[in-house]
C-alpha cells in the first residue's frame, strides 16, 4: 500500500489530500474552535478596550492575529475555502458511483438478494397464478411505479422500485454547506456593517464601520433625516418610533420614504434599518433659577449662548450646550445642560443641570440653584447601514439545505419484490419482500400494508 502510495502523481494527492474525510474533521475542528475564541473575545471593539480588558500584551497578540476581527480575518476565511474545497472534491469522488445508480443503463434486480431476506410478509391464495399476477401488478404500479415481471421455475415475481433520485439528497445538502459558506466569505469581503447617527433636518453620506475604531465608509448617495418621531407607552417606554429619511444623489432627491424597526430601506444593495434614537440638541429651554438668599423661584425661557441677567443684580447665565451623556468623577450623569454663571466681577463658573438630578447643582453652592423645568427636544436618528451580497447565496443554501436535509432524513429508494410460487394444486404461495437504503422501520410497515391490501385483492 506505502508502495503504491508513493507511485502516485503529485496531482493525485492533492486530490487525494482534499478528498479525505480526515481533511474535513480538522477543518471543522478548527472553525468550531476559533469560533469559541470568536464567541469569548468580543469583536471589533475599540483598542482601549482590549488594551484595559487584555493588557497589552495580549492585546498585541490578539491584533497581530485578527483575532479582534476574527470572521474577516484571512486565515478565518482560508478555513473556510478549504472547507468548500474538501465538499465539493469529496461529492465528485462519490457522486460516479451514485450517480449509476440513479440513472443506470438498465434496471437489473436480483431476485436471490429478495429471498434470502428475513423480514417477509407471506401468504397463501387458492386463485389461478395468472390472475394473481395481474392482479399485483396493476396494485405495484400504482403504489409504488414501474413494474419489472419475471418468470421464475416455481410461478413469476414482480419487481417494483421509487425513489432513486433521493440518493442526491445527500448533494443537495453539501451544495446548501457550500452555498452557506460561499455566501458568507463574499459577504465578508465585498459587504460591509456600520452605523450613523443622523440629527433631524441634518444629512450625511459617512457611516462609522463595525469592523474597526473610528474607521469611515462614504456611500454613493446622501441620507438626510426630514423628521424623527417617536410614541410612547403610558409607563414612559417607547412604543413604536420613525424616521422619515430622503435619499440624495448628485443633490438631487430620489427617495422620501419611513424607516420603522423591522422595516428597513433597502437601497442599491444597501440595507438601512431604524436601530436607536436620541436627543441631539433641545430648544426653548425654561430654567427655574432658586435664590438662596430671598428663596425666590425665577423662570426664564434662555436661547443657547445668549446671556441672561441673573435676578438681584448677580451677574449673567449663559445656556451653553445640551450634552446627551456627561462624565462627572467617573459617573455618567446622562443628559444635562452645561451653562456657566458670569459673576458682576468676571468670573466665570461652571455649572452642570442633569435631567435625572434636578437637584444636583445644589452641591455647586452658588448663589443660585439653576434646575430645568421643561425644553423642547430635537431627536437624532440611529441607522444601522448594511451591505452584504452574499445574502442571496446564504438564502439559497437554507432552502437547500431543508430540502436536501428532508430528502436525506424522511425519503428512500425503496425496491419491493412479490413472488408468487404454484404449490402444485393446493393454491400460490405469496412473498413480499422490501428493501431501502435507509428508514428501514418505515419500509417494515409499508410492507406490512402492502400485504394487507394484495390480501384484500386475492377473495
Amino acid at each position: 500500500m506505502k508502495k503504491k502510495a508513493s507511485n502516485q502523481g503529485p496531482l493525485n494527492r492533492v486530490w487525494m489530500f482534499f478528498s479525505s474525510v480526515r481533511l474535513t474533521v480538522v477543518v471543522l475542528l478548527s472553525l468550531a474552535f476559533t469560533s469559541v475564541i470568536g464567541t469569548l473575545i468580543p469583536q471589533n471593539a475599540s483598542e482601549v478596550f482590549y488594551l484595559k480588558k487584555y493588557g497589552q500584551g495580549w492585546s498585541q497578540v490578539f491584533t497581530s492575529l485578527d483575532i479582534v476581527d476574527m470572521y474577516n480575518a484571512w486565515w478565518f476565511l482560508l478555513l473556510l475555502g478549504l472547507l468548500v474545497v474538501n465538499i465539493i472534491v469529496c461529492s465528485f469522488e462519490r457522486l460516479g458511483y451514485t450517480w449509476k445508480i440513479i440513472f443506470p443503463k438498465k434496471v437489473v434486480f436480483r431476485l436471490e438478494r429478495f429471498r434470502r431476506m428475513k423480514d417477509k410478509e407471506t401468504f397463501t391464495c387458492d386463485r389461478p397464478l395468472d390472475d394473481l399476477v395481474g392482479r399485483y401488478e396493476g396494485l405495484l404500479k400504482k403504489r409504488v411505479g414501474k413494474v419489472t415481471r419475471e418468470t421464475t421455475e416455481t410461478g413469476a415475481a414482480l419487481f417494483a422500485e421509487t425513489g432513486r433520485w433521493t440518493r442526491i439528497g445527500v448533494y443537495v445538502v453539501h451544495l446548501s454547506v457550500i452555498l452557506l459558506l460561499v455566501g458568507a466569505v463574499i459577504g465578508s469581503i465585498w459587504g460591509f456593517k456600520g452605523r450613523v447617527s443622523i440629527p433631524e433636518g441634518d444629512t450625511t453620506d459617512v457611516i462609522e464601520l463595525r469592523q474597526g475604531e473610528h474607521e469611515h465608509l462614504t456611500l454613493d448617495f446622501s441620507v438626510r433625516c426630514n423628521s424623527f418621531d417617536v410614541k410612547f407607552y403610558d409607563t414612559g417606554h417607547p412604543d413604536e418610533f420613525k424616521s422619515n429619511i430622503t435619499l440624495l444623489e448628485k443633490g438631487k432627491e430620489v427617495l422620501t420614504t419611513d424607516i420603522l424597526v423591522n422595516h428597513p430601506l433597502r437601497y442599491k444593495g444597501i440595507s438601512l434599518y431604524q436601530s436607536n434614537y436620541g436627543t441631539a440638541s433641545a430648544r426653548n429651554v425654561t430654567v427655574s433659577v432658586t435664590s438662596r438668599d430671598s428663596g425666590m423661584v425665577y423662570q426664564k425661557l434662555l436661547e443657547f449662548n445668549k446671556p441672561m441677567d441673573l435676578p438681584e443684580n448677580r451677574g449673567r447665565f449663559v445656556m451653553e450646550r445640551f450634552a446627551p451623556g456627561y462624565n462627572f468623577r467617573g459617573h455618567n450623569l446622562g443628559e444635562v445642560f452645561v451653562g456657566k454663571v458670569i459673576a458682576p466681577d468676571a468670573t466665570e463658573t461652571s455649572v452642570i443641570i442633569p435631567l435625572k438630578f434636578p437637584t444636583f447643582d445644589k452641591m455647586r453652592g452658588g448663589q443660585f440653584v439653576f434646575a430645568v423645568e421643561d425644553f423642547e427636544k430635537q431627536y437624532y436618528t440611529g441607522l444601522q447601514v448594511n451591505k452584504d451580497p452574499g445574502v442571496w447565496y446564504v438564502y439559497a443554501g437554507f432552502i437547500l439545505m431543508i430540502v436536501g436535509c428532508w430528502v436525506t432524513f424522511f425519503m428512500s429508494h425503496q425496491s419491493y419484490c412479490v413472488e408468487i410460487r404454484n404449490q402444485d394444486g393446493a393454491g400460490a404461495l405469496v412473498e413480499i419482500s422490501a428493501v431501502a437504503n435507509r428508514n428501514s422501520q418505515s419500509l417494515k410497515l409499508k410492507t406490512e400494508k402492502l400485504a394487507t391490501t394484495m390480501k384484500e385483492l386475492k377473495s
